[in-house]
């Protein structure tokens, strides 16, 4: 019987799967599948990559707009983090957190299980299996689990989870320890995942390529190499396809824009008033929510941004209308009833920064010189995802775009699970045993741009057999 491990690098570049960085990783990749062209959606921020992953749909359907959001079926005034304890009260108020069914769901239905392990957020580690508690299989996560008594018979066993440190060498150690001992030995779920909160959280800290970063790969590759290992002494690696993912790519910031103070100044009240704005921050995206999403106050808003220096690409809802210098929210694929009114990207450059890693950035937060992401960068729409067992080709290239959104329908065809047909991501037949390979006439590339005054945007986005990515976007000239 085929299982399958996902093994997460929060963060993790294509560029940084190299001989020195991560050996055990780059190793691994010579025998498996690796794409060149894989791309997580926007905005490029974790729990909306994640729970991407784990649907194969695009956020605009499954209703996680970024790590911080409004949900106005929750909260319509006020922004929240989607983070535990949070998302549970959302869970428990609208009766749902992502509005369609997770593989942990697909799998149960089933008589499947799923098993997270998650070293990094607890809003990450809750949207794996957020229904654990009354559908089985588990989430594991330093501050909690799902189902919830879980939690205190794994400290029990294992003694308590480390403080978090950077690099977050202690949990990552502890979250291999509790994968090998017990997800794998003795629950041995259909799937499983863990995730490594590295180099993500060093890479805000220091930046991408800076030593600490470094350090950080190196330490999770380590861990990633231990999991290989006791997979190959079971001798359980021969029957297990393991795939290897990211959430997103990075950049550098070169500036940084106090948002809620420009719209204040621009004088936009509170989102909680009439002609009101709601800014949620998301590194290097902006969800903008104005007071009842008021079309008056959304074209305002986009011309002011437009006529910022800082502003990149600009996509508005269905609900607000034609919105000018703006592109439609589906373009992004972030288009739904828990969209933001219009979704801004920061400009962007290719320049390298001081470790020679490209990509430059304005952003919302953090500090010059430091990693972020969230963005419509090329650089932050490229991230990892490499894949080896025997369900996979033998030490093959991929050029065909690909994407996070793949994950779950290519997994549920390896396990013959049905479920896949309704997702937004595609089976990845060119990647496997038998598969067939993608034609140039199933690759459609289009670039869509939209004007007002100075400013003019493009976004560019690529479909292969129906399946959309989001390839770049920014503001081209003002």
């Amino acid at each position: 019987m085929i299982r399958v491990l996902i093994v997460a690098f929060d963060g993790l570049q294509p560029s940084q799967v190299r001989a020195d960085l991560t050996p055990n990783l780059f190793n691994f990749a010579a025998g498996g599948v690796t794409f060149a062209r894989n791309h997580p959606v926007f905005p490029t921020v974790t729990r909306i990559n994640v729970a991407s992953l784990v649907t194969g749909r695009h956020p605009g359907a499954h209703g996680l707009a970024g790590n911080t959001v409004v949900m106005r079926d929750y909260d319509p005034n006020n922004i929240v983090e989607a983070m535990e304890p949070v998302l549970t009260r959302v869970a428990e108020e609208t009766g749902e957190v992502l509005l369609v069914p997770t593989l942990a769901d697909i799998l149960h239905e089933n008589g499947e299980e799923y098993v997270a392990l998650g070293v990094g957020t607890s809003g990450n580690a809750y949207v794996q299996n957020s229904r654990a508690e009354s559908l089985g299989g588990a989430t594991i996560h330093p501050e909690f689990s799902l189902p919830r008594g879980l939690h205190d018979k794994l400290i029990k066993r294992f003694g308590a989870w480390p403080a978090t440190t950077s690099p977050n060498v202690p949990q990552m150690e502890q979250g291999a320890r509790v994968l090998i001992e017990y997800v794998l030995a003795e629950r041995k779920p259909t799937v499983a995942l863990i995730w490594f909160s590295e180099p993500d959280s060093s890479n805000h800290k220091a930046g991408v390529g800076s030593g600490l970063s470094n350090r950080a790969l190196a330490s999770a590759d380590e861990q990633f190499g231990r999991i290989i290992g006791w997979l190959e002494d079971s001798g359980t690696l021969k029957e297990t396809d393991v795939i290897v993912v990211s959430d997103h790519g990075y950049a550098t910031i070169d500036s940084v824009v106090d948002i809620d103070a420009e719209l204040r100044k621009a004088g936009f009240p509170h989102g909680g008033q009439p002609g009101g704005v709601l800014a949620a921050s998301n590194g290097g995206a902006v969800l903008f929510y104005a007071h009842e999403a008021d079309p008056v106050t959304v074209e305002r808003l986009a011309r002011w941004l437009a006529q910022q220096p800082w502003s990149g690409a600009l996509l508005a809802a269905e609900r607000v209308g034609i919105v000018p210098g703006t592109l439609p929210a589906s373009v992004g694929n972030i288009d739904g009833r828990r969209s933001p009114d219009l979704t801004m990207s920061f400009a962007w450059s290719s320049a390298p920064n001081d470790a020679g890693f490209p990509g430059q950035t304005a952003s919302s937060g953090g500090a010059v010189g430091v990693g972020t992401h969230g963005g419509m960068s090329r650089h932050e729409l490229r991230n990892t995802l490499i894949a080896r067992g025997p369900s996979f080709l033998w030490s093959t290239v991929i050029d065909t775009p690909t994407g996070n959104i793949d994950v779950a329908p290519t997994i549920l065809h390896i396990l013959s699970v049905p479920g896949g047909d309704d997702m937004d991501g595609r089976v990845l037949y060119e990647a496997l045993d038998g598969g067939d390979d993608v034609s140039e006439a199933e690759c459609r590339s289009v670039t869509h741009a939209a004007e007002l005054g100075d400013y003019r945007q493009e976004v560019t986005v690529t479909t292969v057999r129906g399946s959309a990515y989001l390839d770049e976007g920014n503001a081209v000239s003002r």
